[in-house]
């Protein structure tokens, strides 16, 4: 138990260090010109999502052999998991607490989409080793897409996006194929179909930004959270956590024991990034539509510090043999 709390500190400390800066050092509600706000994390949300976060999965990603990017089953059963967990929550959302469809969306996106750009990839690596890339960098991407497409398209039924159809459906793929994540992914795909890497200088200078990516990664999770003060728990957590933190990881254990053979590393990874605590974009999402935007944010917090019980829980049971690869042999 002390081995899995060593490892797990650093990441958790990162995102207490930076919610603690952000209460020692920021700025909220407007007190004050001299400490920085949110406006503050502009650049450093740039460099994460531009260049160090792509700059780890392309390193991971071309590396890999080809045959193992291409497991679609593995995807398929992954996406199953996921949308399984985030159509119960939209169902109760929508039927049982009467909430709006918009509401009802960013619900099941609270419960089902995971912080596996900024949590996932440096967790899942430092604990399982370099083997878990390839099922981190698929299920990020694919679920990525999946969520950037149900996203506008159940806003746009509910009322709240004003585009037309085409316009829409044009907007949601420029958002799909433009993300540097997915592009990094794509560009490490062809590098390793092809078995190129870029030249030296390069590829020395993406090494060099692919280690700054967790560390920098966490610690603005934990500012943004430190500037975002929880006002009050919505009753809604009273389903959305266990949903989130419990239900998501054994839903997948469930799926990828029943769907296939995979490796004992893939279903861990999976497992792992399932039980990770609500996406700091389910807020983006929510303040974009303007919809559950503060009940989002408490989602994020709430979910965010239960996390450090449950996904040390979860790794001492990986540790253990806890979970093994496959529950129907």
């Amino acid at each position: 138990m002390t081995n899995i709390f060593s490892l797990v500190a650093p990441f958790f400390g990162l995102i207490l260090l930076g919610y603690g800066a952000a209460h020692l050092l920021g700025r909220r509600d407007g007190a004050g010109p001299a400490r920085p706000g949110l406006e503050g994390m502009s650049w450093l949300n740039v460099y994460i999502l531009y260049l160090a976060l792509p700059s780890l999965f392309f390193t991971l990603i071309s590396r890999t052999p080809i045959h193992e990017l291409t497991r679609f089953d593995f995807i398929l059963a992954d996406v199953a998991a996921t949308y399984s967990v985030f159509t119960l929550i939209f169902v109760v959302a929508l039927w049982f607490r009467r909430a709006p469809l918009a509401e009802a969306t960013v619900q099941g996106l609270a419960a089902a989409y995971g912080n596996i750009g900024y949590m996932g990839p440096g967790l899942a690596l430092l604990a399982l080793g370099d083997r878990a890339a390839v099922p981190v960098a698929l299920i990020f991407s694919v679920e990525n897409v999946a969520h950037f497409i149900m996203a506008p398209a159940l806003m746009a039924i509910a009322g709240s996006e004003k585009q037309n159809p085409a316009r829409l459906a044009l907007s949601v793929l420029r958002k799909i194929l433009l993300h540097p994540f997915i592009l990094a992914t794509t560009i490490g795909v062809a590098a390793a179909a092809f078995q190129v890497q870029p030249p030296l200088a390069i590829r020395r200078l993406i090494e060099a930004l692919a280690p700054t990516a967790a560390p920098c990664a966490l610690f603005a999770m934990g500012v943004t959270l430190g500037l975002r003060p929880l006002k009050r728990a919505p009753v809604e957590l009273t389903y959305i956590v266990p949903a989130k933190l419990l239900l998501h990881p054994a839903v997948m254990y469930l799926v990828l024991s029943a769907a296939g053979n995979f490796e004992p590393i893939w279903v861990q990874a999976a497992v792992l990034l399932a039980a990770l605590p609500t996406a700091t974009n389910v807020f983006v999402i929510a303040e974009q539509y303007g919809v559950w935007q503060e009940r989002a944010s408490a989602t994020i917090l709430i979910t965010t510090a239960l996390s450090m019980l449950s996904v040390t829980g979860l790794l001492y049971l990986i540790g253990s043999g806890g979970v093994p690869a496959d529950l129907f042999p």
